[in-house]
């Protein structure tokens, strides 16, 4: 849909491409090439709502001061019937766009034109892409890092979605490999020492010590008592993990539906091991890129990203000093890596489900594991680059000014279920989204219950419940919005004119979030909408004796609540009519 902050700048660049012709037509400037100029806002408003730098860099090419050059743009500029009707020029030759009233009140009317579909671009052109997150080890519940990269995952790829692109959202379930072998093991241990008492049976040092193992076990004998009993022990454990693991992947279901998140897409990684490993180790093996060693198969990490980075202009010195090592593909054993696992994981995505653009969600600890995967992309002839990876960085809990860092209720590290019976649910995604990926988040828990300003949540969620009580009590006096347009200029005070800019900028901040993978932008956005919303309405009474000034202001303010509504949509924040 149309941006009228990106036209706005699109017109200011016709603007200026036309008053160099008209001087160069004039006799006042020599007929060569202009240079590529920008268009940007200014940090203060009073140098413009735009400002150009095209003075500046045409001085060598006109071969005149910029000041002169800007003031010939400022002579030959045609405003009529563009959104500006104002230009001037500041210091050295800068070009300073002034808003006509025309453009604010073509915002409002967008804004109740698209309603629930105002800020949403075509940026992403139907481009087909996968954001993969939490993917939670179905071993246990979901704790803290789960929590904010769910609350992350989700609300990129609703931005995404926003921004044109097709998403679809997937939880990749750990279902094979060692720690589902650890899984079984705890299990067992659990389930032997419930039959025949705890000191009778060694329970695996590095095994799962969550009340979770013992209550499934317990779960399995109340079912069938202990006719696993006297089976191989192998039998018993894949017997154990066959009836635990599905309830373990349902729970972590039904915790992430009451954090309102839903995947499109559940994908075993047990199903990666009926040759989709074998094809992508044989696709490397015949580019020359493993090697036996020890009896496990090789893969030349080191060579490939080696390789890539001396395309890249690193010199052998800088590239030795990465201490680049080789990863095993397939173990002694026979049993394939996690690592030779994720290759053919990711060759899934793109080649046999034919996605253009994928997306992981990862936590900081797999920072070392990006540079090789994405190399190993490439290894097997697709691109790298296509591949990003969003990484998270922890996330201490705080009250009172101390670190909780273990669970009230069962003594053990706190849960995503746990959370959710402290604080509510809005303040949770609004928290775990507050800050880029890459920050560090401190997690306050007595401010997320805090009724007031100083909870940022609350402050957002009041702006939308005020905007709905002028609305409602407008109503109850007969004053309601008409379909008739606003009359042009009337929302002309800076505070009116301040809540408009922002809600042009909507659609621009989709985009910035989605290029940037960062949807806390769109968190952050919300606490300034509805800091400028509080602003007008403390500067601006909505109820004036001036009609046509008060159906004017209701309009902004049914216009502010559409936006504030689709902000909070993409974050799944609920937007309160009363509090």
């Amino acid at each position: 849909m149309n941006c009228l902050v990106n036209s706005a700048m699109e017109e200011v660049k016709e603007i200026i491409l036309n008053a160099f012709g008209d001087a160069v037509a004039g006799g006042e400037l020599p007929a060569e090439p202009i240079p590529a100029f920008g268009v940007e806002v200014p940090a203060d408003r009073k140098n413009g709502d735009f400002s150009s730098n095209a003075a500046m860099v045409s001085a060598r090419a006109f071969h005149k001061a910029p000041r002169a050059i800007a003031e010939l743009v400022a002579k030959y500029a045609q405003l009529s019937g563009t959104y500006f009707d104002k230009i001037d020029v500041a210091g050295p030759g800068f070009l300073n766009f002034y808003l006509s009233p025309r453009w604010f009140d073509e915002v409002v009317a967008a804004v109740m034109t698209q309603g629930t579909s105002y800020g949403r671009t075509d940026l992403g052109a139907g481009r087909k892409t996968m954001v993969e997150f939490v993917s939670a080890n179905p071993t246990g519940p979901m704790h803290m890092g789960n929590a904010r990269g769910g609350s992350l995952g989700d609300c990129l790829a609703a931005v995404l979605d926003a921004a044109g692109y097709d998403v679809t959202k997937e939880f990749y379930v750990n279902d094979a490999g060692n720690q589902i072998e650890k899984f079984g093991l705890s299990l067992e241990a659990r389930y032997l020492q419930a039959l025949k008492g705890e000191d009778a049976v060694e329970f695996p040092e590095d095994g799962y010590h969550g009340d979770d193992i013992k209550e499934r076990a317990a779960q399995y004998i109340a079912l069938y008592g202990d006719k696993l009993l006297n089976v191989t022990p192998q039998e018993r454990r894949d017997a154990l993990v066959a009836f635990a693991l599905p309830k373990n992947i349902e729970a972590l279901k039904t915790d992430l539906a009451a954090y309102r998140i839903t995947f499109d897409n559940w994908f075993l990684e047990s199903t990666l091991h009926h040759g989709a490993i074998d094809d992508v180790v044989n696709i490397l093996k015949e580019k020359g890129l493993t090697y036996e060693k020890d009896g496990a198969l090789w893969y030349k990490n080191a060579q490939v990203l080696a390789d890539k980075l001396q395309k890249e202009g690193k010199t052998p010195e800088q590239i030795e000093k990465l201490g680049l090592k080789d990863d095993v593909l397939v173990r002694a054993n026979g049993y394939p890596t996690y690592f030779a696992a994720d290759i053919a994981y990711h060759y899934n995505k793109f080649v046999t489900r034919g996605f253009d653009w994928v997306i992981d969600v990862w936590g900081a600890d797999h920072h070392g594991h990006v540079a090789r995967l994405k190399g190993a992309m490439d290894a097997v002839g697709l691109d790298g680059d296509k591949l990003d990876i969003v990484l998270m960085q922890l996330v201490r809990l705080m009250r009172g000014g101390e670190v909780v860092r273990m669970s009230k209720r069962t003594g053990k590290a706190v849960t995503l279920s746990d959370l959710l019976e402290e604080i509510p649910l809005d303040a949770a995604r609004f928290f775990f989204n507050l800050r880029e990926p890459a920050s560090h988040l401190e997690f306050d828990l007595d401010l997320a219950v805090k009724e007031s300003s100083d909870n940022p949540v609350f402050y957002v969620q009041y702006a939308h419940a005020r905007i709905c009580s002028i609305i409602k009590n407008l109503a109850a006096e007969g004053i309601t919005r008409d379909s008739s347009p606003i009359g042009s200029g009337l929302l002309s005070a800076p505070e009116e004119e301040e809540l408009i800019r922002l809600m042009a900028n909507f659609p621009v901040e989709i985009g910035e979030a989605a290029r940037a993978l960062d949807p806390a932008r769109i968190t952050r956005y919300t606490i300034s909408l509805a800091s400028a919303f509080h602003k007008f309405y403390n500067a601006c009474r909505v109820k004036d004796p001036d009609m046509a000034l008060c159906r004017a202001r209701l309009e902004l303010c049914h216009a502010a609540k559409t936006v504030l509504e689709n902000a909070l949509a993409l974050l799944k924040i609920t937007a309160p009519e009363t509090m």
